[in-house]
């Protein structure tokens, strides 16, 4: 079979979509992967896939521009001839579905998060839900990362036919291998992962790491992650005085988490957060928004603490609860959240899950 993947980044379907990918190929699939284009597109190609650059705004609201999305896929869609599409993302699921749905081509649809138009009501709500109703009403299969994210499209009538929640996009076990928990050196590091915008929480973060650092001298708080060329002016002038150190896009984020105590995530919405998983997996306690994305990855007073998005106080208290516990018992919550992630969130689950419903034609 030829298979089209469509995403809105080369290097989320390289980190994320590897395994499937390699899988496909082993099988003796051919796989076909089109999105905007950076460094990660060669690797794509290292793997066996063929890669056509396509430019997609991501964050684009412009109404025309939006729908012209649609054309651009069909005639993507069109030229490849694939004899299914996978969709992950919101965009390329409401576009790129209505073009496959248009021209009859299977298509499986990922759900990896709802997004800022789902979450906060409104007319723009409402816009998107009748455009996700278009995007994923022909889909031979709609895989969700989070019940909530499921629950909320099936009450608004969005969801059509077949269904099927996963545990996210999985975590690989061998890539994000178990590590020794850090040293007793009287230090504790605190990680945040993720792009540095406002409904990442980022925000209560840096108020949280000058509370925290004022009362506790020996913790420390790193950010990992690029910042969006608008938000970069705001975000400068909440770094005056702020203690946590910011370390931009960084390749190589597991010897980061090996290297910390916890890693924290104030995160707003999600479809189901990877980086937790992946820090689970490399055994490292996760602190997290008490949402949808989040909770499942981890178990509260076992391998993690959750707080309240948007609530710097309940996030304080979520650190200090940690920050207060013996170094073993620290240790002892990184190895439960390795476990969970061996019994539950293993990324071939997700593989096989594709891999049946794609060979089932």
């Amino acid at each position: 079979m030829r298979i089209l993947i469509i995403s809105i980044t080369d290097s989320g379907i390289l980190n994320l979509r590897r395994e499937l990918i390699l899988r496909l190929i082993e099988r003796g699939h051919e796989v076909v992967v089109a999105t905007p284009q950076s460094d990660a597109h060669k690797k794509l190609e290292e793997l066996g896939c063929k890669f056509i650059p396509m430019q997609i705004n991501a964050h684009g609201l412009n109404p025309v521009k939006e729908l012209l999305l649609i054309g651009k896929y069909k005639k993507l869609i069109s030229s490849i001839k694939p004899d299914i599409v996978l969709t992950y993302t919101i965009k390329p699921n409401i576009y790129g579905g209505m073009a496959c749905a248009s021209l009859k081509i299977p298509y499986i649809v990922n759900i990896t998060g709802l997004g800022s138009a789902l979450e906060n009501g409104g007319v723009i709500q409402k816009l998107t839900l009748i455009l996700y109703k278009y995007g994923l009403r022909k889909a031979q299969k709609i895989f969700f990362q989070n019940s909530e994210n499921q629950e909320f499209l099936i009450k608004h009538n969005v969801v059509a036919g077949a269904y099927e929640l996963l545990p996210g996009s999985g975590v690989n076990l061998e890539r994000h291998c178990f590590e020794k928990y850090p040293e007793n050196d009287g230090t504790l590091t605190f990680l945040f992962i993720g792009r540095l915008v406002k409904n990442k929480g980022i925000e209560e973060l840096i108020q949280v790491s000058k509370i925290i650092h004022d009362k506790y001298k020996n913790v420390e708080f790193i950010a990992i992650g690029g910042c969006e060329e608008k938000y970069e002016k705001q975000l400068d002038k909440m770094k005056v005085g702020c203690p946590m150190q910011f370390y931009g896009n960084q390749s190589d984020v597991h010897s980061y988490i090996k290297a910390a105590h916890a890693v924290v995530l104030p995160t707003y919405h999600e479809g189901m957060a990877n980086v937790l998983l992946e820090a689970a997996a490399c055994g490292r306690p996760i602190l997290a928004s008490n949402i949808a994305g989040c909770r499942e990855t981890f178990d509260e007073g076992v391998s993690g603490f959750g707080f309240e998005p948007k609530d710097v106080n309940s996030q304080i208290d979520a650190i200090e609860r940690f920050i207060a516990l013996p170094y073993d018992v620290k240790a002892s919550m990184g190895q439960a959240g390795r476990i969970k992630m061996e019994r539950f969130f293993d990324r071939y689950i997700v593989v096989d899950q594709y891999i049946k419903e794609i060979e089932k034609r």
